[in-house]
């Protein structure tokens, strides 16, 4: 059983930047896969992007190069570092975790991340 508690949403202007941050509760955090997610709404929940345990990064197409996700496994977290953030950019995002980064199985609550125009 994984726990995921997001953290790090918040506004912000068109152009700006925001960091993510994901703590888990999990006896081994490095066997897993993890990722981010976002719901806007009225949209389903898409792929943002993921990591897998030995460290190689995915990512949805339009936050190639703006968005960086990257894990710390001494300290049981996942971060994605937003830039160059768009209004089409928000959303409520989530924190995900599985065995493979196809199969995410746990997922946190979400946070909301709103870019203004």
């Amino acid at each position: 059983q994984v726990q995921l508690e997001e953290s790090g949403g918040g506004l912000v202007q068109a152009g700006g930047s925001l960091r993510l941050s994901c703590a888990a509760s999990t006896t081994i955090f490095s066997i897993y896969a993890m990722g981010w997610y976002r719901q806007a709404p009225g949209k389903q929940r898409d792929l943002v992007a993921t990591i897998t345990r030995d460290g190689s990064a995915n990512y949805e197409d339009s936050v190639k190069g703006r968005f960086t996700i990257s894990r710390d496994n001494a300290k049981k977290s996942v971060y994605l570092q937003m830039n160059s953030l768009k209004p089409e950019d928000t959303a409520v995002y989530y924190c995900s975790a599985g065995l493979t980064a196809a199969r995410m199985a746990y997922w946190g609550k979400g946070t909301q991340v709103t870019v203004s125009s």
